[in-house]
Formats: C-alpha cells, structure tokens, sequence
C-alpha cells in the first residue's frame, strides 16, 4: 500500500479528536499487517469507495470505548457501552472518515464516498479486510490505547 494512502487518515486523526474534547494525541508506532485482524472489544468499519477502495478501522477494548466515549460527552459516566456511547464511538469513525475524504481530495484523489459506520463488538473476534494488506496504527489518545487500521488500494481505470 502506497504509504501517501494513510496520511491522510492520519492527520484527520490527530485533528478530529481535539475538536471532540481530548487533549494529547500520540502516534505510538505503525505496523504493516496482512488482511486478517484480529481484536477484543470495538472496532468501527467505514468502508470507502470511489478511486480508493478498502476499509478503514479504528479499534479499542471495550473499558477503552467506555472512557472514550464518556470524554465524548463531557464527561458523563459510561458505566455500559450503551447506545449512546455506541452511537458517539460511530460518529467519531464518521468525523475522522469525511474529514480523510476532503484531505484527499486536496490531494487529488477525489470522487470518494465513505459508508455509515458499522460496529463491531465482540471477544476473540476476527476481521478480514479486502485487501492484501493492511497498516496498522497505535495511537495513544489522553492515555486510551486506539488502533487506526487501513486497507486501501487505488483503483486504476
């Protein structure tokens, strides 16, 4: 995967997350896997499409999600990973994705659509992605552990 693929989704990253209330976001190191995930807790799919094809992820364990999405909202305690919680974990995939798509497109990669979030939950869980391979970033995000994952190819006519 062209490395220029993920910047994007990078610096949406780190620019989204403080306009939603957290104060340090850190990249903590970046690996390249294959097609298969593995993960416990929660993960947001966005699936993109246009010249991009692919899927891009962001994970977490489920006390993580708790705590993430209570800074979400100001705070509240998030004793269950509600609907409420559910819901503001998908927005901020949404957020980072859309705001990926207009850093893309300044780039000239434009004409992509991203799907509504989908939620996975689960222990011992496995994703596959459709594509050979997939970059997996640590962030470290007001000391909450979250993994980006994309998997992305550029779709030639």
């Amino acid at each position: 995967m062209d490395i220029n693929l993920i910047n994007p989704l990078i610096v949406s990253f780190t620019d989204i997350l403080p306009q939603l209330g957290f104060q340090s976001v850190e990249r903590r190191g970046i690996s390249l896997i294959g097609s298969t995930l593995d993960y416990d807790g929660v993960l947001v799919h966005i699936s993109l499409v246009g010249v991009l094809k692919g899927a891009i992820l962001i994970g977490m364990s489920l006390d993580s999600a708790k705590h993430f999405a209570s800074k979400m909202m100001m705070g509240m305690t998030v004793a269950e990973f509600d609907p409420i919680a559910q819901s503001a974990i998908s927005e901020m995939g949404n957020m980072v994705c859309a705001n990926a798509c207009t850093r893309f497109s300044e780039v000239g990669i434009i004409g992509l659509d991203i799907s509504p979030p989908i939620l996975l939950m689960g222990r011992e869980g496995q994703a596959i992605l459709p594509v050979p391979q997939t970059i997996a970033i640590h962030f470290s995000v007001d000391s909450i552990d979250v993994y980006v994952y994309i998997g992305l190819l550029q779709v030639t006519s």
